[in-house]
């Protein structure tokens, strides 16, 4: 690790309520007071945590279907909640109050897309088609990745009003497979997670192309912490599978973490061929830092290991990792 940018996984973080089970954790965001907030698919979709792992509360029953995907915190404590199953992306008090809906529920856009497969998508559509994650700009922008059913990002001004969208099917510069994770850096370039692309995309805060990094594998979802370095989860390869930039998959390309310069240089990387095993990934889907430095990663074990045989059942959904002094 270069740098001397180091991380130890802290086992037994996450102090789940007995009775409480997620098979998968979608993704996780951080509050100003550290406070730790889970995306689940499952019985109770918004689990939140203190900086210690204690448990404070959930909810969200009722609220979401069994395809939640993204969450992301506003500077004033708000919640933005991605489902990608019901097309929307909401907006909640940190108690689960509803206070703004981005999209029409349950009403994809038009797109091509068949409902399963993403390379089906022929066409960009409008918001939504199964958005994955939402983030927020300098000036209080709004910026979705549509990435399933979908090849576009979305721009809404603070009070929700559609601004600019932009990305069309493909593997050059602005067109997108499955955008999947979105951030913005401070000095307001969007971040996108082009994930079978493998790669992250860099435009300007109205969409503008600029550049991408290519030191990344089927990128997740991006945050960068308050020194401007970016945070990567990224899913594995699993051999039999095609990827667009390295073709043919002959051997597992095993998921990791990655930690990024500004440049896009890699200052920490880990990962291993051992799913299971406490520091390593079996499908991680969602990442967030607090103000100390330290990572949680959201992992969809069961969606994208367990339930296709590449993983055991009780292999770890989410994983807390402190920065070493």
């Amino acid at each position: 690790m270069a740098q001397g940018l180091g991380y130890d996984v802290v086992e037994g973080w996450e102090q789940l309520p007995k009775g409480y089970a997620h098979r998968d954790v979608a993704g996780v965001a951080v509050d100003g007071e550290d406070r730790v907030f889970l995306i689940c698919r499952g019985d109770h979709p918004i689990i939140a945590y203190d900086r210690k792992g204690n448990f404070l509360h959930s909810w969200g029953e009722g609220l979401f279907t069994l395809r939640t995907h993204g969450i992301s915190i506003a500077s004033d404590g708000t919640l933005w909640c991605s489902d990608d199953g019901n097309h929307t992306v909401r907006q909640f008090t940190p108690q689960g109050k509803l206070l703004r809906t981005l999209g029409t529920l349950n009403t994809p856009s038009d797109t091509g897309y068949d409902g399963k497969d993403t390379m089906t998508v022929s066409r960009p559509g409008g918001p939504f088609n199964r958005p994955t994650n939402l983030a927020i700009g300098p000036s209080g922008d709004l910026y979705v990745s549509d990435g399933y059913g979908n090849c576009r990002v979305h721009q809404f001004s603070p009070t929700g009003t559609l601004k600019r969208s932009w990305g069309v099917p493909g593997t050059g510069p602005g067109q997108f497979i499955l955008p999947h994770g979105i951030a913005v850096a401070a000095d307001g370039r969007v971040f996108v997670c082009d994930r079978e692309n493998d790669r992250i995309q860099i435009f300007s805060p109205d969409g503008e192309y600029l550049t991408e990094w290519t030191d990344t594998q089927r990128p997740t979802h991006l945050v960068f912490d308050g020194q401007g370095r970016a945070h990567v989860s990224e899913l594995w390869w699993h051999k039999g599978q095609t990827s667009r930039r390295h073709g043919p998959i002959t051997e597992p390309r095993y998921g990791r973490v990655s930690v990024l310069d500004r440049d896009g240089r890699v200052l920490a990387r880990w990962g291993s061929p051992d799913a299971v095993a406490a520091g390593s990934f079996a499908a991680p889907h969602g990442i967030a830092v607090d103000s100390k430095g330290d990572l949680y990663v959201a992992e969809v074990t069961w969606t994208f290991a367990v339930s296709r045989g590449l993983a055991p059942d009780g292999t770890h959904t989410f994983q807390k990792f402190a920065l070493k002094a």
